[in-house]
């Protein structure tokens, strides 16, 4: 099972604000800090918004943060709002069949699979990922490395 970027970049904004401990956090500047595009950022507060991890402020003095402390917001119900697909195989989705579906047990193996994976991460919140909040920091404000950050980008396969 692989979470979508999507999901990854909500991640990083999530910790990203829960570390800064409820300050005010610009797109520009999560985004600096990521380099991940700012557009992209853009697309994934706006999905965290609406979901209501975030409030989000436009204009001058805008900026995001966290809607609710870090310990309310669980990674879980972060996943199953934005990940549309838990389908790890065919037959597992909507309209999916196979021939051998019948006689196979491995639909019912992989959705309890996916049932402890999901209830792994039912048991930890934000709070939980940025636990080391001064560490997180200092990580994310260190001064880049001969004037390169070194991109925190997943590889595109």
């Amino acid at each position: 099972m692989r979470l979508t970027r999507l999901t990854d970049y909500s991640f990083r904004v999530l910790i990203y604000l829960a570390a800064h401990d409820g300050r005010q956090a610009t797109i520009r500047e999560i985004a600096a800090r990521y380099d991940i595009s700012r557009n992209h950022l853009m697309k994934v507060a706006n999905l965290l918004a609406r979901h209501g991890f975030i409030k989000a402020a436009r204009g001058r003095g805008g900026g995001l943060r966290l809607a609710k402390p870090p310990a309310e917001i669980g990674i879980g119900e972060v996943v199953r709002r934005l990940e549309d697909d838990f389908a790890v195989v065919e037959c597992m989705g909507a309209g999916g069949a196979c021939c051998i579906e019948p006689a196979c047990a491995l639909k019912p193996l992989l959705g309890r699979a996916v049932g402890a994976f999901l209830g792994v991460l039912d048991g930890a919140t934000l709070a939980d990922l940025a636990h080391q909040p001064k560490a997180l920091v200092k990580l994310l404000e260190a001064p880049a490395l001969a004037g390169q950050r070194p991109s925190l980008r997943r590889a595109v396969p």
